[in-house]
């Protein structure tokens, strides 16, 4: 089993709920633990700062928490949560205190909204601040109104592939390395996005629907375009220590002209997971700024997307 546990952030809403299906569906995949973290509102931080200031024993020694009696429910009903399941009552701000509890996660599930969302908004403050801050990859799970199934409430088609948004140059190594990872605990296929830039031309399509080539059918003499095919060349070069790292995981790759994080958009409607990089690798130590890529398909996605941090220093 793995030691580190998959974090599930949850505030009692419907939103964290799905969040919290998603999550326990993954540690079951890779083998660890599910950690169920709840930030108390302020209200009960400030019960529980005020009796220990007062020493008042007079008290209950405990303020109440019903998100976690609604969790006992869903697990049960028991006193407690079953084997492998742990919960934190956490205090402080969200995105500080999923932060702090981040750093021993393998992933940190949350949902796109909270409890305090407005209905018109795509993605919470809070789910923004912790995908940009967390030491540790955030699966972002959208709100049902903007996933593409509504009744999949896990968000999450079994059969669908992991989409790996791909600067070939620049995306480090360590979104390759969750993308192949996930993909691989799926049983599913990485398709790999990269996009180009080309010149407007009078018969360009806007949204023509890119094609998705596996690495065995880039012979010389094809009819790509030369920037495709470059990019399809580049591509191929960085996925090859991956796919020897993962065998087993079938890879399609896809250079599209324009706009990723569009395309992106688009494949999240069929796929299990898109998985994106946090920051320009230029601009990754402690980078207060989400890429804009990332940050467009958080805002957009009709399905989960994992934003990955830069872990390691890449060689």
């Amino acid at each position: 089993m793995n030691s580190a546990p998959v974090i599930a952030a949850v505030d009692g809403s419907e939103h964290s709920l799905a969040a919290l299906e998603w999550a326990r569906a993954a540690a079951l995949r890779h083998g660890t633990g599910l950690l169920i973290a709840h930030v108390l509102p302020d209200h009960a931080q400030l019960y529980a700062g005020r009796r220990a200031a007062l020493h008042d024993a007079s008290q209950p020694e405990e303020f109440t928490d019903p998100v976690r009696d609604r969790l006992l429910t869903l697990f049960g009903g028991g006193p407690d949560f079953p084997a492998g399941v742990r919960y934190e009552a956490l205090e402080g701000s969200v995105p500080e205190a999923l932060r702090v509890i981040g750093a021993e996660g393998l992933m940190l599930v949350m949902g796109s909204r909270g409890r305090g969302g407005f209905a018109t908004l795509l993605l919470g403050s809070s789910s923004r601040a912790v995908a940009t801050t967390a030491p540790c990859p955030v699966v972002v799970i959208p709100h049902a109104e903007r996933r593409a199934d509504p009744a999949d409430v896990a968000g999450e088609p079994s059969a669908g592939r992991v989409v790996l948004g791909l600067h070939a140059a620049e995306t480090p190594d360590d979104v390759l390395e969750f993308a192949f990872a996930e993909a691989a605990a799926r049983g599913t296929t990485v398709q790999v996005v990269s996009a180009y830039a080309i010149p407007p031309a009078p018969t360009m399509v806007i949204d023509s629907p890119f094609v998705v080539i596996p690495p065995e059918g880039l012979a010389d003499g094809g009819d790509a375009v030369p920037a495709e095919r470059e990019m399809l060349r580049s591509q191929t070069e960085r996925l090859a220590p991956f796919r020897t790292r993962h065998p087993d995981v079938p890879v399609e790759q896809a250079a599209v002209p324009g706009d990723a994080a569009g395309r992106l958009v688009t494949a999240s409607r069929s796929a299990a997971l898109v998985v994106v990089g946090r920051h320009h690798p230029r601009r990754r130590g402690r980078s207060l700024f989400i890429g804009s890529v990332a940050h467009a398909v958080l805002q957009h996605a009709h399905g989960p997307v994992a934003v990955v941090p830069t872990l390691h220093d890449d060689a």
